[in-house]
């Protein structure tokens, strides 16, 4: 049990030095935003999810209400509940419920790839020990960049804060490179929230990202749908 746990914060680690550099771009937007220090970190601790983060602390600058809070989390961060269906097919038999429930906690995008391409099951002891690295590297990383977005200058503060919207940028622009249909999604969400962003200025920005994502993501499905295996054999 030792071993593997070692073993998942050995893996943890490469995602660990990934979260910090991004989560200090959110420590800076969540203080920009008029969050505390220890309110930007709280939210890091228990939620971790980056993009769920920074809509989130949109909405609350915005004071925005609590139903377009939970449609836009649950918009942005249901495709948690897809991985770890799929990683529900590799666990190891001592993976109990409360194990389960535990480490839910802790599926992200990095942690979902690694533990993906792991031959062997998982074991309760590998995944904690992933996340708990992965954990720390997210937590102190937006713990550091709040404290600097308090004591850095605005011009290297706002500079700062762009950090988290390149790792979007780093998220969508490989696949858009690789499938045009992928491409074609991309740039019909871009042109949705342009719309909402100056021309229908009516819609809140948490109501204008439900909108574009699930208006982008319907018409992918009907334009570029995705052949079943047994379909294309």
């Amino acid at each position: 049990m030792q071993n593997r746990f070692l073993r998942g914060m050995a893996h943890g680690i490469p995602i660990a030095l990934g979260y910090l550099s991004v989560s200090f771009g959110f420590g800076i937007m969540a203080v920009r935003a008029g969050l505390s220090p220890f309110a930007a970190t709280v939210i890091s601790a228990s939620n971790l999810t980056s993009a769920g983060q920074a809509a989130g602390v949109d909405i609350i600058a915005a004071s925005g209400a609590i139903i377009e809070m939970i449609l836009v989390q649950l918009t942005i961060n249901i495709r948690y509940s897809l991985m770890a269906i799929s990683l529900s097919q590799k666990l190891d038999s001592g993976f109990t419920t409360p194990h389960r429930l535990a480490a839910s906690y802790g599926i992200t995008d990095e942690i979902f790839a690694v533990c993906s391409a792991q031959a062997e099951p998982l074991t309760p002891s590998y995944m904690y020990g992933m996340i708990l690295v992965a954990f720390a590297g997210w937590v102190s990383g937006t713990a550091l960049g709040a404290a600097a977005g308090q004591l850095l200058p605005v011009a290297l503060s706002s500079a700062l804060g762009i950090v988290l919207y390149g790792m979007f940028l780093a998220i969508i622009i490989p696949p858009s490179r690789k499938n045009k249909n992928v491409l074609a999604v991309v740039i019909t969400a871009a042109g949705i929230s342009i719309l909402f962003r100056y021309v229908i200025t009516a819609v809140s920005g948490g109501f204008a990202v439900i909108i574009s994502a699930a208006a982008a993501s319907a018409l992918g499905a009907l334009l570029f749908p995705v052949k079943d295996e047994e379909e294309v054999s």
